[in-house]
């Protein structure tokens, strides 16, 4: 069957949200454990995301450095966004959070890894994009508000973004999981050995 990790369901006797909020809410499921014991166990339910690491012909990251709350940093980050819509192609959620964010496009675009930020407190999947042949978006800029209305952008060569990561001087997880990635990439079987951009997705189906 291969080293991959495979779906699996326990059993759930009770459930309750004792929160909901505006994107996301906290469950609390009630779940039979393998001895037979059952336990609750609290996480964040979330609606998945996207990110994308754009690539420019400079071999330069575009980031963005935005505020966030919760650890009371401004991080450094690879733009992302929330799939808002349930069932949305996580491909256009992409393509409209680089445009906002960046105002930039991209002529080739790939799926460069899957993963799960904090699966032992939050369902949230990320799928992380490898997007390239860059270039300015036409049109006017998207109107931020908010904490991205205090961002800054810029393009930062792939390996000071890997250096930063293994100095623990830059933490976003897409962020790291993407630099690292493509850097494994590039030194492995290349761009082309990566998966098509509408590559399914089981963590989130969408439709085409």
């Amino acid at each position: 069957m291969g080293f991959q990790d495979t779906p699996e369901e326990w059993q759930v006797t009770a459930t309750v949200t004792p929160f909901t909020g505006n994107k996301t809410s906290v469950r609390t499921d009630d779940v039979v454990m393998p001895d037979g014991s059952v336990h609750g166990r609290d996480y964040q339910v979330h609606p998945g995301s996207v990110a994308v690491l754009a690539l420019d012909a400079d071999g330069r990251v575009l980031v963005l450095r935005q505020y966030r709350h919760p650890v009371r940093h401004k991080l450094w980050e690879i733009p992302a966004g929330l799939l808002d819509v349930p069932g949305e192609n996580p491909l256009h959620a992409a393509q409209r959070e680089l445009y906002e964010e960046a105002h930039v496009k991209a002529e080739d675009w790939r799926v460069l890894t899957d993963v799960y930020t904090t699966p032992g407190g939050c369902d949230e999947a990320v799928r992380i994009f490898l997007a390239r042949d860059l270039s300015e978006a036409e049109g006017a800029r998207f109107e931020v508000s908010e904490e991205e209305a205090d961002m800054e952008q810029a393009r930062v060569p792939l390996q000071e973004l890997v250096r930063g990561v293994l100095a623990g001087d830059l933490h976003n997880n897409c962020l790291v999981v993407g630099v690292l990635s493509l850097t494994a990439v590039l030194a492995g079987d290349g761009v082309d050995s990566l998966r098509p951009a509408e590559a399914p997705w089981p963590a989130r189906p969408f439709e085409a």
